[in-house]
């Protein structure tokens, strides 16, 4: 995800909220939880808005690798943030601290 990333910028394409949450979806699905966090980081601090796709995605990829309290604390970020949460934030936060024994 990051090597592609790295190409979108050589070629000058515009980065987009959907291609950062595309590239925080593969991060989840890699089991790259830090890496995932990083894009959430980056998008976070350009000027595009984060969204509940990302942070659903982000969550996620925490909850797959045991991190519990990173996952809440997204969790947490979506309110402070102003970040419409659905099902699947929930979910997502449930699932990271079932999974860790930590409900």
């Amino acid at each position: 995800a990051f090597h592609m990333f790295g190409l979108l910028a050589e070629k000058e394409v515009n980065r987009s909220a959907v291609t950062y949450s595309a590239a925080i979806s593969a991060c989840e699905k890699c089991s790259e939880w830090v890496k995932a966090l990083e894009f959430l980081s980056i998008m976070s601090g350009s000027s595009m808005q984060s969204n509940t796709i990302a942070y659903n995605a982000a969550m996620s990829a925490c909850e797959k690798c045991g991190e519990w309290e990173k996952a809440l604390q997204l969790f947490g970020m979506t309110v402070q943030c102003v970040i419409e949460s659905n099902a699947i934030t929930c979910s997502a936060a449930i699932s990271a601290c079932e999974k860790s024994g930590k409900w």
